[in-house]
């Protein structure tokens, strides 16, 4: 049965559409299908390295790269951590593993040695992929694992020594490539480090079909794609959003257009040299550049504005022409909600919009009754395509799931006509510039300090970054 609300028959058609489809199972599928669709169209463009890739180009580079992983011992199920720069490299990495079965940990770039040894050891990885510029951090660790021996690590840049040289790999290696095991989109692909509560990071264990999915669904979500030809990816390849966002413009036959990281001074720029029509847009970078001429350059046609507040969206929209749309996903979801285009006046409240393709949506209490709708309660989400738990964390994974519900440790109400709306967070977490950062982690780095006897983060407001870091400590029983 139709709906008689827009916004409900946007999202039905969402829905019946990926229901009708048959998309790529895999990653590596993907990215053969795109190529046979789009050959010699730019599929991604690094424009501050000048470099880019067709997506026949990265197809093809891919199947280099596996076939010439396979006599290193690179096998489905291997686990190869991946310590990259936004740069065309990472993409290929990726793509690779993927094709061989092989399972990616992507390694945060800005790791001290220890918090990289953490990872190599928590995530038992066997090989690593790293950037020239990381290998100090390497060579900085106390004692490396046993399994990442040079003969398991691939060097990108000049610096590779005795180790493999990444390019020299892509050179020897055949296309086209099969793998050897048949690699399926229930086949895990990503242990994806996020920030934890009680610690360090815990590794999401995250399949071809989390990725296919949220690729997808953050492509239709936009509406009519047909206006959609150059998506703007700032966001690190390290974390989902970055993967996310350069999936999402392959599902648009569009060209991404990708930055090393975020910066709020050229940010308008990009928009305007690159003739952007769609990005995650951060709501700081309204305040940073404030009405002038240069805004009729633009060509927006859509942004995601998590987070944003309502008075922001309407005055962006006023100002740009743009549809600005939040939604709510988190690591271990990909995505959950979005505002539908036809949301009208309810997309100026502050919501996060309705449940999207697939996920199903609850409000529960402390007993895990669930609440009368109106009512605040910590929201659980299932549905396929949701991680499979925590890599090696039966507590964290007892605590985390009822079930196939997965208790996202954040506090929301549906209103009457659906909307979900975030009230707060039950974990201690900073939302600094958009990042979760992990009270508990701050906090553990900062007892390691012989001059400190205790610690403690909370978050404050920052007029730049929307939250900021406050740590206070104890010495002696008085707080600094």
């Amino acid at each position: 049965m139709t709906s008689d609300r827009a916004d409900l028959r946007e999202v039905e058609a969402i829905q019946r559409a990926w229901d009708a489809a048959t998309p790529p199972a895999t990653l590596g599928a993907l990215v053969r299908e795109r190529a046979e669709t789009l050959g010699d169209q730019v599929a991604a463009d690094w424009f501050q390295d000048d470099r880019h890739l067709s997506f026949r180009e990265l197809d093809e580079q891919a199947d280099r790269l596996a076939s010439a992983l396979l006599p290193l011992g690179v096998r489905k199920g291997s686990h190869v951590a991946v310590m990259l720069p936004n740069i065309p490299e990472t993409m290929i990495t990726w793509t690779a593993i993927g094709r061989l079965g092989a399972v990616m940990v992507p390694i945060n770039t800005r790791y001290t040695a220890t918090e990289l040894a953490y990872v190599l050891n928590d995530s038992d990885a066997q090989y690593l992929v790293i950037e020239e510029s990381y290998l100090s951090v390497l060579e900085a660790m106390a004692e490396r694992p046993a399994m990442i021996a040079d003969s398991n690590i691939i060097v990108v840049g000049a610096a590779a020594g005795e180790r493999h040289h990444w390019s020299a790999l892509v050179a020897q290696g055949g296309h086209p490539f099969e793998p050897p095991v048949e690699v399926t989109g229930s086949d895990l692909l990503n242990i994806q480090y996020t920030s934890g509560t009680t610690g360090f990071p815990k590794g999401c264990m995250l399949s071809h079909d989390y990725w296919v999915r949220t690729g997808y669904s953050l492509a239709v979500t936009r509406g009519d794609d047909h206006c959609i030809r150059n998506v703007l990816v700032w966001a690190p390849f390290f974390y989902m959003d970055g993967m996310w966002q350069i999936l999402s413009s392959f599902f648009l036959d569009a060209t991404a257009y990708v930055a090393r990281r975020m910066s709020m001074t050229s940010f308008f720029d990009w928009l305007h040299d690159y003739q952007i029509h769609a990005c995650a847009f951060p709501e700081l970078a309204l305040k940073a550049h404030p009405p002038s001429p240069a805004d009729d350059k633009l060509v927006l046609e859509y942004v995601f504005a998590f987070g944003w507040r309502p008075e922001s969206k309407r005055a962006a929209e006023a100002r740009f022409g743009f549809r600005a749309r939040d939604g709510y996903g988190m690591t271990e979801l990909g995505t959950a909600t979005m505002t539908p285009i036809a949301a009208g006046e309810k997309n100026f409240e502050r919501t996060c919009g309705l449940a999207i393709l697939d996920r199903q949506l609850k409000v529960m209490d402390e007993a895990g009754v669930e609440v009368a709708r109106g009512e605040t309660g910590e929201l659980w989400v299932t549905g396929p395509g949701i991680l499979w738990g925590y890599y090696k964390r039966p507590a964290a994974n007892a605590e985390a799931f009822r079930g196939a519900w997965f208790c996202t440790g954040d506090i929301v109400r549906q209103d009457e006509d659906g909307y979900f709306f975030i009230v707060g967070r039950m974990k201690e977490m900073v939302k600094r510039s958009g990042e979760n950062v992990a009270a508990r982690e701050v906090e553990a780095v900062l007892n390691e300090i012989d001059t400190i006897a205790e610690s403690a983060v909370i978050p404050v407001p920052d007029e730049k970054r929307g939250e900021e870091v406050k740590a206070s400590r104890l010495d002696n029983g008085v707080t600094n």
